[in-house]
């Protein structure tokens, strides 16, 4: 394989490991910002948002056309609540679906995702929360602990990956092994603003710390040429 052809796979695998956040207020804005990022991008999240402004109809209609769709539900209730609704979402054809770290709910959710090709995140430790918060929520870990002891858990469970921050991906790599997906919210491209994310990393970063995907949503979504931005964060990631 010459060093073009090389190039242009690794130029596809990155594209396959971007996930652009649809954090958008209506189903017509999301639309329009697919057909901007078309051929640039080819993963999607939806979250709250969207999914109660008509996205789960959305996400299973880009789903259907190929594109690959991250349901972000973060789904948490009794064993068969989880378990029916999973069995749902395995129809939908989506190819990524989030639920917090319980281990009652990630033993619940393997069992109705078996044969399917649907791949389950654990939701270990919120990426906006911090020391202080995790003490207020009620909790005797710390956000690193937490996520560490979680991760260990949806191994047990037989999960398909973990979301965690880029800064712990190096951690959670070293405890799930590689098969095991790391999806890593809270990216900023190297100089840009924060937000309300108190655990960032750049692209390059991510990636070099054991990261399989990268979530990225207000940098290019909010990004007044969406597509450059895109490019620009694939750029970053190639890199590393």
């Amino acid at each position: 394989m010459h060093a073009t052809q090389a190039h242009t796979m690794h130029a596809k695998s990155m594209q396959e490991r971007l996930i652009v956040g649809l954090d958008l207020p209506t189903l017509r804005e999301a639309e329009k910002a697919v057909r901007e990022l078309e051929d640039v991008v080819s993963f999607y999240k939806i979250g709250y948002q969207l999914a109660f402004a008509g996205g789960l109809d959305f996400a299973r209609e880009l789903a259907s056309g190929g594109t690959k769709v991250f349901l972000d539900m973060k789904l948490l209730d009794i064993d068969n609540t989880v378990a029916k609704g999973v069995e749902n979402i395995v129809r939908m054809g989506v190819s990524m679906l989030t639920l917090h770290a319980y281990p009652k709910a990630m033993t619940a959710a393997v069992e109705a995702a078996k044969g399917s090709d649907l791949c389950l995140l654990a939701v270990t430790v919120l990426t906006s929360m911090d020391e202080q918060d995790m003490i207020d929520a009620g909790y005797e870990y710390d956000p690193h602990t937490l996520v560490l002891r979680r991760s260990e858990q949806a191994l047990h469970a037989g999960m398909g990956g973990i979301v965690c921050s880029a800064g712990e991906a190096s951690a959670v790599r070293r405890i799930v092994g590689p098969d095991m997906a790391v999806v890593t919210p809270g990216i900023r491209p190297a100089g840009s603003d924060h937000g309300d994310q108190k655990r960032v990393m750049t692209p390059a970063d991510a990636i070099r710390s054991g990261a399989s995907h990268l979530v990225v949503a207000r940098p290019i979504v909010a990004a007044p040429d969406r597509r450059a931005a895109a490019q620009a964060i694939l750029e970053e990631m190639h890199a590393a």
